[in-house]
């Protein structure tokens, strides 16, 4: 029988609270994502997440763990191969990764695949490096509206991105390189998890501007997921963020793409005030763009001081029959040598007005805890393929 009528999860990308036993192994050692960002802040305010457990899953410099936190809380591992945003994401909807994304962020894409790229489409690459979207902007732009040439670069990300002046290059040109670039990355040693067009308008330094004709060319989930089993059985799956592109539309019935954390969280408020039946899931990208791959731990930091202000505004329109679930993807350390994510446990917690209990849970050997509850919540079996168990009978 159906517990609860509207589950919500929201991602806080990459709020990681310390290692996993084989971090080392993905050159990661003794990250922590939220408990060094809290070294970093003089009084770091978010009052919200404590009252939610937080502090008793990750330790908080200056700050003691709430005495008797409300709802249920726990730590969760990756079961996947991998710390990126597709595997954690595809892993709580319960499909396990074996292979990880590549990424190409120290050397930049191999000859071939840049030389396969120029003949289909018939630009010359420039850039081919990891590098921030602005920055590249300033540095090639010109060179690109001069010359008709493409640029190609990616990030910490398993990313391949080609920038087109909107006036200049044209939209429909810029699309039409990404699929063919979609395309060539489909070869398993190329295979990134998004291609992504990054149209700009502008005509010198300085003045270069992104805009939102952005489109992603993700992989489509290897697997069924527990959004695919919800919208097959007439349930409303509600995306916010990168949610949509993350799984290329799949299990999808309804999305809302975000101009920012703050704004994601808005339109998560905004969702709640509607009757719905089924899922809402979050992404909230901030964190991990502006300030994780950015080594800013006081941008993150003030970042979660700003989620949990709408986190409070949120909590009080929560119904009896909603569950509300926060966590994270994987972690990004900003605390940590160069700009990559960190393989780290993430937080689990779970809040319902309903509940008449509270407490911590065992550590779960999964990310995909969270899809199985959600469809155990609604009658719902998951898929031969899928991992995950669920915690649905612990939350009272």
């Amino acid at each position: 029988m159906q517990k609860y009528k509207r589950i919500f999860t929201i991602v806080i990308d990459s709020l990681g609270i310390g290692p996993m036993e084989d971090s080392p192994k993905f050159g990661d050692v003794g990250v922590n994502t939220l408990g060094h960002i809290s070294e970093h802040m003089e009084n770091f305010k978010i009052p919200n997440l404590k009252k939610l457990g937080i502090g008793d899953l990750c330790p908080l410099k200056g700050s003691e763990p709430e005495t008797d936190p409300m709802g249920y809380r726990m730590i969760m591992r990756e079961a996947s191969n991998g710390k990126d945003t597709m595997t954690g994401h595809w892993e709580m909807m319960g499909i396990y990764t074996t292979s990880p994304f590549k990424t190409f962020t120290d050397t930049g894409f191999p000859k071939e695949l840049i030389d396969e790229l120029e003949r289909r489409t018939g630009h010359k690459v420039i850039g081919n490096k990891s590098a921030s979207g602005t920055e590249i902007l300033d540095e090639l732009a010109e060179e690109e509206i001069a010359t008709g040439h493409m640029i190609v670069y990616t990030s910490a990300d398993s990313v391949l991105q080609i920038c087109g002046n909107e006036e200049t290059f044209g939209l429909d040109e810029l699309y039409r390189c990404c699929e063919i670039a979609r395309d060539i990355t489909m070869k398993e040693e190329w295979r990134v998890g998004r291609v992504i067009a990054r149209p700009y308008v502008g005509k010198k330094k300085g003045e270069f501007v992104r805009t939102s004709n952005r489109h992603d060319y993700a992989l489509k989930p290897s697997g069924t997921t527990a959004l695919d089993i919800l919208k097959e059985n007439g349930y409303d799956v509600i995306s916010v963020g990168k949610i949509r592109d993350i799984f290329d539309g799949e299990g999808i019935t309804e999305s809302h793409k975000s101009k920012s954390s703050v704004h994601g969280m808005e339109q998560t408020i905004e969702i709640c005030q509607k009757d719905f039946n089924g899922f809402c899931f979050v992404n909230l990208v901030d964190f991990d763009a502006l300030w994780g791959h950015r080594r800013n731990p006081v941008g993150y930091g003030e970042e979660l001081e700003k989620f949990d202000e709408k986190l409070g505004m949120l909590l009080p329109l929560l119904k009896e029959d909603d569950l509300l679930i926060i966590t994270a993807d994987h972690g990004n350390d900003p605390t940590y040598t160069g700009t990559d994510h960190t393989r780290e446990k993430v937080p689990f917690l779970a809040y319902s007005p309903s509940f008449t209990g509270s407490g911590r849970l065992s550590e779960a050997e999964s990310f995909a805890t969270i899809g199985a509850t959600v469809l155990e919540n609604f009658g719902l079996k998951k898929a031969d393929s899928m991992i995950g168990e669920s915690v649905l009978a612990d939350l009272k």
